[in-house]
């Protein structure tokens, strides 16, 4: 294995350690409701019931995460060495994976009243977050581009597919946070599917 390789390898590493510890933290909101005073006299099952909220952040934060990873994975399969700009956006890009936890369980907090003052405000951090991501991850797929550390072409407006549509759905969260969290599942899931072809479609042009 080359230089490059290990290095890259130990970055790839470093960040799948930071995602998972990300996704374990997400349980520790998961408790057992009979231990809270507040639901004295309830059976599990309904203690289960009204803490609904919990599970809907657990669920949501968890699918979150894993698509950012399976996005991580499918945008190291193609960069082969690294330096220390990418370096730092990769660190900036995981502040933000990691605060993904935060945001969705503002959701799940205020899911209820999705609709109200809170609620919407709720969704405006979500899918702020959600946007700054995907500048994020745009800036890193540019700057691999431009620099040579994947070998596509670095202009194009496939760089702005992205953080676009997280900015339309920060702008609905204004109109309508359930609207809001819709579209930012919507495009979490498409960049599940499509990241990897992102690539492949970019390094074709360069063929």
């Amino acid at each position: 294995m080359s230089k490059d390789q290990r290095e890259t390898a130990r970055t790839e590493a470093f960040s799948d350690g930071v995602i998972a510890f990300a996704i374990t933290l997400l349980v520790l909101n998961l408790k057992d409701p009979l231990l809270d005073p507040a639901l004295s006299g309830k059976s599990l099952f309904q203690g289960l019931l009204i803490q609904w909220p919990a599970f809907f952040a657990f669920v949501t934060s968890f699918a979150t995460i894993l698509i950012m990873w399976v996005n991580h994975h499918n945008m190291f399969t193609f960069i082969k060495r690294v330096d220390t700009t990418l370096l730092f956006l990769n660190g900036l890009l995981l502040f933000f994976i990691v605060l993904t936890a935060f945001t969705t369980l503002l959701i799940a907090n205020h899911v209820g009243l999705i609709q109200s003052s809170d609620g919407m405000t709720a969704a405006a951090i979500y899918s702020g977050n959600a946007a700054i991501l995907g500048t994020v991850w745009s800036t890193i797929s540019y700057y691999c581009a431009r620099t040579g550390l994947v070998p596509a072409r670095p202009g194009g407006y496939r760089y702005l597919v992205g953080p676009v549509p997280y900015a339309i759905a920060f702008a609905l969260s204004f109109l309508s946070g359930f609207l809001s969290l819709v579209a930012v599942l919507i495009i979490g899931g498409f960049w599940t599917l499509a990241s990897r072809g992102f690539w492949r479609r970019a390094l074709a042009e360069t063929a």
